[in-house]
């Protein structure tokens, strides 16, 4: 999991939202608040993206989603790494 310290506002992130936690589809996001108070926790820690979505973070990515060619919130499906 992606301990607290490495996710920032304002960082393009994965999130799963909890009616999502069976099936692992993920959302991208930007990050607007962290709400989780913990350094860890073991399903992720939780933040707000901000397109409004609540779920918790599973990967923090690289590559800037808004300055990308593709649409600023995409959703898609992938297998998880667990």
């Amino acid at each position: 999991m992606v301990p607290r310290n490495q996710i920032e506002i304002g960082k393009d992130v994965e999130i799963v939202q909890k009616q999502d936690q069976r099936t692992g589809k993920r959302i991208r996001g930007v990050v607007q608040r962290i709400l989780t108070r913990s350094a860890t926790h073991p399903h992720g820690i939780k933040v707000a993206l901000e397109s409004g979505e609540v779920g918790r973070v599973k990967k923090v990515l690289k590559l800037d989603i808004q300055n990308a060619q593709t649409q600023s919130k995409e959703e898609y499906e992938i297998k998880s790494e667990e």
